[in-house]
């Protein structure tokens, strides 16, 4: 489950917010990973191989993988839950191999500029391998301080991208184009029913989009920054709130970046507090660094507690 807001159009910062929900914690992590890093996409036999062109900040789940972050440029990138069965991964070929939950890392380690990024998305292949014996499907939202955007979803065997400043909002399934086609049912998007309450993606997707719409222009950093973090906070889950299916995935924890001033923003759903790490303050760090985001006496600005750490994927 999940969802990703992008603000793009107040002239103060470009800001994003996403939610993290599901049955189970992922056991968040966040990291500080320095520029220089040999890294792996860790797909097996033919995995790619790179070295981190980019500093990040990012936040690991289940210690596996990469599912959120910022780098130095101002790109950040996304991995939300796409139902398997929407999802086709391309057929075996000549190109390296990234795992999907190495995709988000790969990206924020290579690019500086969601162009940069889209560019490429054809030199790699990413792969799905089974995560705690599940097989899970993913699709990536990217965005940078220009307020470009783009969401790539793995469909019928190819990456579909969808690239522009007007994809602002995403969720999980359906695929991207059913969600705009339904938002078309909605006012102001050409429809005439008000927003829904519901918790399903299609309905958090509407009610994503109707209030990012709405959001009056922010006359301070602070202000676009708490815009988005509201809007997430009115998509999240509660937690108990149960699906039709009786299924329950709440909402874990909330993250968002200022993408202008390079400022990473992280609230866990059992902590009162949300805190930010300072991106330009660790500038010239070489060492890898980390932090319990899920401790709940972090609130405001944290960078300083941030701990040098061997990185564990």
């Amino acid at each position: 489950m999940c969802t990703r807001i992008f603000w793009n159009d107040n002239p103060i910062a470009k800001t994003v917010a996403r939610c993290m929900d599901w049955a189970v914690s992922d056991e968040p992590e966040l990291w500080y990973v320095p520029a220089g890093q040999d890294r792996t996409g860790d797909a097996g036999p033919g995995s790619h191989t790179w070295v981190s062109q980019q500093a990040s900040v990012v936040v690991s789940m289940w210690g596996i993988g990469t599912v959120d972050g910022l780098n130095s440029a101002g790109l950040a990138a996304h991995a939300l839950y796409l139902d398997p069965a929407d999802v086709s991964f391309p057929l075996p070929d000549e190109r390296p191999v990234v795992a999907h939950t190495m995709w988000v890392q790969y990206l924020l380690d290579n690019f500086a500029t969601v162009a940069d990024a889209i560019a490429a998305v054809g030199d790699i292949r990413i792969v799905a391998p089974l995560l705690r014996g599940e097989t899970f499907g993913v699709h990536i939202a990217l965005e940078d301080t220009t307020g470009d955007s783009a969401i790539i979803e793995p469909l019928e065997g190819r990456m579909v991208v969808h690239h522009g400043p007007e994809y602002t909002v995403m969720a999980n399934s359906p695929t991207l184009d059913q969600q705009i086609e339904n938002l078309e049912r909605y006012r102001p998007f050409g429809g005439e029913l008000p927003p829904p309450g519901d918790i399903t993606s299609p309905d958090r997707f509407v009610r994503a989009a109707y209030f990012l719409h709405y959001l009056p222009e922010p006359a301070s950093v602070d202000e676009a920054v708490a815009g988005v973090f509201q809007l997430i906070a009115n998509v999240s889950v509660p937690y108990g709130a149960p699906y039709a299916d009786g299924g329950v995935y709440p909402t874990w924890w909330r993250a968002g970046a200022d993408l202008t001033n390079r400022t990473y923003y992280f609230g866990s759903t059992r902590s009162p507090g949300i805190f930010w790490v300072d991106l330009p303050a660790l500038a010239g760090r070489t060492e890898v660094l980390r932090l319990d985001p899920r401790d709940t006496s972090l609130v405001g600005d944290e960078t300083s507690r941030l701990e040098p750490a061997a990185l564990r994927y």
